[in-house]
């Protein structure tokens, strides 16, 4: 895909790949959990990553810089719940191997400071 002048696709930015890589692989952790690990704690964890990059592209279809950055910050919490939480409570029962865990945090620390990033460049657009 090709950006169109100054405007950049949602697809072309960093930031929603990421999002995309992590949802990418908690699909794949998802899928291998039984019936009740998925209602338990697997729907929850999968739903979190998953709106990371909803959230993200939201903002980012969002006229307003205030709106945007509303859903950014959505976007970063969600992804606290889903890494801090969930993929450490999985990690913690034996569910997932140290190598997904691992692949999760390096991911989530990358996405967390491009998010940050995002945000602060969203801010500084306002006092334009």
């Amino acid at each position: 895909m090709e950006s169109q002048g100054k405007y950049i696709l949602l697809q072309e930015l960093r930031v929603y790949q990421l999002s995309r890589e992590l949802s990418s692989k908690a699909w794949e952790i998802y899928v291998k959990l039984n019936f009740e690990q998925k209602k338990l704690f697997g729907d929850q964890f999968l739903r979190a990553i998953d709106s990371v990059g909803a959230n993200i592209a939201e903002g980012y279809a969002r006229y307003n810089a205030l709106d945007q950055i509303r859903f950014y910050h959505i976007a970063r919490a969600s992804m606290s719940e889903a890494i801090s939480h969930w993929a450490s409570l999985l990690l913690e029962r034996k569910v997932i191997s140290d190598t997904d865990y691992n692949f999760l945090i390096e991911k989530s620390k990358e996405l967390e400071i491009r998010l940050n990033n995002f945000i602060l460049t969203t801010r500084k657009s306002l006092e334009k």
